[in-house]
């Protein structure tokens, strides 16, 4: 069993795979529409984007060399795949789509949105932001280990930059109207509250964090130490863009701001939230936060079940 991971998880993992795979069409019968196998349809999407050679599709789809060589051999002899030669070098053959092609990926794309919408609509809403995460979350723990130059491109820095209340404020607003429908109310509460704290950055007890990629804010936490009472740090504005979700983001912020609390005495730190956030409770709960309290409370501008946690100085 994996650390930390109930067999039970585990095996209700394996069963929703297995259901997800067999609604798909992945088991046989038609597949997104057509009479194409998965794996031939998964080659028409991405031929379909260019530049696309016989070895791409061998690293893309992770099939053998002579699978990828029988596939693209019957999609050339049905008329829906073009060999080119590359521009730049003669001696390197281009794969790309027909006019034949380019209808069969149109009426692909067409059935899977269907598809997806016509699921996502049985939801309740703001589900279907939980279903994206959780999809990305899971897509990206079973890839190999190879992300490491993508979590290296992630910069964590503290202090008050430019467009950071707006950038912070977008990343609640945007989420927490997708995921839970809150609206104006809470996106205000964020940006005044946010706008107020930054005017304090300069008093020892208080400090700020962003995780940022490519010049874009896309985390956040802040430690206030003077708005609960003496000896009590606030985490406040904790959040990780989707994009950065797995890449370890989440940890970089909270360890910095926990590292902050310790080094500045501080014998309490206290956090509210609500219930349904279980990624960031896991995270909370293994940094030595407990739940001490909870309530049913509107200030967010819905109802939801708020939930204060408190770690005590180690």
């Amino acid at each position: 069993m994996v650390m930390g991971v109930s067999q039970s998880t585990i095996d209700a993992l394996r069963a929703a795979s297995r259901q997800l795979v067999r609604q798909l069409g992945f088991m046989g019968g038609d597949f997104a529409g057509t009479e194409l196998p998965p794996s031939a349809v998964h080659a028409l999407i991405e031929i379909e984007k260019g530049t696309a050679t016989a070895r791409d599709l061998t690293e893309i789809l992770h099939l053998e060399k002579s699978s990828v060589s029988r596939m693209l051999r019957k999609l050339v002899e049905s008329g829906n795949v073009q060999w080119v030669a590359s521009k730049e070098d003669s001696r390197t053959k281009l794969l790309s789509l027909t006019s034949a092609g380019r209808k069969r990926v149109a009426a692909i794309h067409a059935f899977a949105r269907e598809q997806v919408a016509g699921a996502l609509e049985r939801l309740e809403p703001g589900q279907d932001q939980v279903v994206l995460d959780g999809m990305r979350l899971y897509a990206r723990a079973l890839s190999p280990p190879d992300d490491t130059a993508r979590s290296e491109d992630i910069h964590v820095r503290n202090g008050y930059r430019a467009g950071l209340i707006a950038g912070i404020t977008g990343l609640h607003a945007l989420y927490y109207s997708q995921a839970y429908g809150f609206g104006q109310p809470f996106e205000s509460v964020v940006a005044s509250g946010l706008a107020e704290f930054c005017g304090r950055l300069d008093r020892p007890s208080n400090q700020i964090w962003v995780a940022m990629r490519d010049g874009r804010i896309l985390g956040s936490v802040a430690i206030d130490g003077e708005d609960i009472g003496p000896d009590i740090a606030h985490l406040r504005w904790f959040i990780v863009d989707p994009a950065l979700r797995g890449m370890g983001a989440g940890k970089r912020l909270l360890d910095a701001a926990l590292a902050f609390v310790d080094a500045h005495g501080f014998k309490q730190t206290h956090l509210w939230t609500f219930a349904g956030l279980n990624t960031a409770r896991y995270l909370y709960e293994s940094r030595g936060f407990v739940l001490a309290e909870e309530q049913l409370g509107t200030q967010w501008g819905n109802e939801v079940l708020e939930q204060r946690f408190t770690r005590t100085k180690p």
